[in-house]
């Protein structure tokens, strides 16, 4: 038996996920027991809307992780019926599929916290607890889109405008039901390192007076038009004074997500795309097609990937059928857009994000979801 508030050092971690459809509605769950597998000492489940059975898997893993490092453990046996991800996790399999390259990044980075983690594959009928959590995340979604369809009458209409509460119905032809988590996704304003056409992540800039009148003219937008539940910022200073002054216009408080923060360039940081290819010009080629490619001491876009899915889960749980401001920056916004639109990392180099530009996306409860704009400056 592990004593009360003592930390575990061993710990047993069984995770598993599945997917009805592959992809279907997916959820994942995770227990972690003591070393003698006697005790459960922690349970994660999510139901993470429309994915398949590999992703799934992987973040059962993922929260499971998370989950014996919250409980302080120096060493972790997993056990999971998935020999893909035992496989892959342990060395043996290549990945080769862009959906589980960032999944499996971010379980190691987990792994290698521990002094030490040992993957098992194990039959399925071993990882009862696991699956069992899994499929109740399942079952849960199932029921709301059930409740949904008794209540909501599927539209075939264009959908509703976006003033107002969230959106009651389908987003048009998708069929999608429910009322959805919507999104307004807002770029802060200037910095002097945009002006500059600089690399701008971690870095901590302040509006320059064009941003901050910038910001102001958002503001104005989003106080007129109302109906906004809650105003989620970036950490860093240029999205929080964005963020600031729409939720003074529309009397709310900023929240503000780690997650939201911009990707991290590394030492490219506060160099012009010229000065980066001249520093590092066979890596920064990569870089601009390949988004597994990290700048020196930096972030790769899988990375962020995977952060920012982590982010609009935890948006749509804490807020269900609201309207949401998420200020926030350019590769973030555009990681919840593509979500939205279930598109290739390609999308990362080809869309247009200008600076206190306001898009929208919507994500159904059925895991169904729409964008209505994107890079809308008509308030500027």
């Amino acid at each position: 038996m592990t004593v009360p508030g003592a930390r575990p050092a061993r710990v047993v971690l069984e995770a598993d996920g599945g997917s009805r459809g592959n992809p279907g509605n997916a959820g994942y769950g995770a227990v972690v027991f003591d070393a003698d597998h006697a005790e459960v000492l922690a349970e994660r489940s999510e139901n993470l809307g429309i994915a398949t059975n590999n992703v799934a898997e992987y973040r059962g893993l993922i929260a499971g992780l998370t989950a014996a490092a919250e409980l302080g453990a120096d060493e972790v046996a997993v056990r999971m019926d998935s020999k893909l991800v035992v496989e892959q996790m342990s060395g043996r399999w290549k990945i080769k599929h862009p959906d589980m390259i960032p999944l499996a990044a971010r379980a190691r980075e987990l792994v290698a916290g521990f002094a030490r983690v040992e993957f098992e594959w194990i039959p399925r009928a071993q990882n009862a607890h696991a699956d069992r959590l899994a499929n109740v995340a399942m079952d849960a979604a199932e029921a709301v889109t059930a409740e949904a369809v008794s209540t909501e009458p599927v539209r075939a209409t264009p959908a509703a405008p976006t003033t107002g509460s969230a959106a009651t119905g389908s987003p048009g032809w998708t069929g999608a039901v429910g009322k959805p988590t919507r999104l307004l996704l807002l770029r802060h304003g200037q910095t002097p390192l945009s002006v500059q056409r600089r690399y701008s992540g971690r870095g901590n800039p302040e509006l320059t007076e064009l941003g901050r009148s910038q910001a102001a003219a958002a503001a104005r937008r989003l106080g007129a038009r109302g109906g906004i539940a809650a105003v989620v910022s970036s950490p860093l200073a240029r999205a929080r004074a964005t963020a600031q002054a729409a939720a003074d216009a529309l009397g709310a408080e900023v929240v503000v997500d780690e997650g939201l923060i911009e990707t991290d360039f590394g030492d490219w940081e506060g160099l012009t795309f010229a000065e980066a290819a001249a520093r590092d010009p066979e890596l920064h080629g990569r870089w601009l097609g390949d988004t597994s490619v990290r700048p020196p001491r930096g972030e790769s876009f899988d990375e962020v990937a995977v952060r920012i899915a982590d982010v609009r889960d935890r948006l749509v749980r804490t807020y269900g059928a609201a309207n949401v401001l998420v200020v926030s920056h350019v590769t973030p916004i555009k990681e919840l857009l593509r979500i939205a639109l279930d598109a290739g990392p390609s999308l990362l180099y080809r869309l247009h994000l200008d600076l206190a530009s306001l898009s929208i996306a919507e994500f159904y409860p059925d895991g169904g979801s729409s964008v209505r704009l994107v890079n809308d400056t008509s308030h500027l």
